[in-house]
């Protein structure tokens, strides 16, 4: 059973890559933040008594199946009035990858303003082609390189089975290599 501390130790360093996780998918920040919200209510109201070690993979599961909720409602609301202004894309400030490469310098030397506006620019279009990938393609990117999940657990999340998560994930890294080389970007 996980005490209140690690629920709330599991809740606090899951959230950024929840939050970037679901904003990708629903390519909304508003959306994407109730969404991981009630995802993480539905955790602690619901999955409390589960061991730690459980928690990672059960709020994986609850985060996909509210963002489903969420497209399904979309579609129903889609249905019935065609809203114009949802047309429009919002900004997408998001996650900052710059502070993990500065995170992992471990103390060496500061970077100058041109190469940190290189690697802005460069993880920009990382993003913006993550973001471009099928959706399918994407959550397994994410969830096995993001979120660090085994291929078990990203079949289990996904509701898949191994053989698919491993051929999404393929297809992404693929892709991605032949997008960002297509744009100068190597390995």
């Amino acid at each position: 059973m996980a005490t209140e501390q690690e629920l709330s130790d599991f809740l606090e360093s899951a959230e950024r890559r929840a939050f970037k996780r679901t904003a990708y998918a629903v390519r909304d920040d508003d959306s994407a933040l109730d969404i991981v919200q009630d995802a993480m209510i539905r955790l602690a109201e619901h999955y409390a008594d589960r061991p730690a070690a459980e928690l990672p993979l059960i709020f994986a599961r609850i985060l996909s199946n509210a963002t489903m909720d969420w497209f399904r409602r979309q579609k129903v609301r889609q249905a019935v009035v065609q809203n114009f202004s949802d047309l429009e894309s919002a900004a997408d400030d998001g996650f900052d990858l710059l502070e993990v490469l500065e995170a992992s310098r471990d103390g060496a030397e500061a970077p100058g303003p041109a190469e940190l506006l290189s690697r802005e620019q460069t993880l920009s279009q990382i993003e913006f082609e993550v973001a471009a990938l099928p959706a399918r393609q994407r959550e397994a990117f994410l969830l096995r390189y993001c979120e660090d999940l085994d291929v078990a657990e990203t079949a289990a999340v996904m509701g898949c089975s191994e053989g698919s998560v491993k051929t999404h994930c393929s297809r992404a890294v693929h892709a991605l290599a032949k997008a960002l080389a297509a744009k100068g970007l190597k390995p």
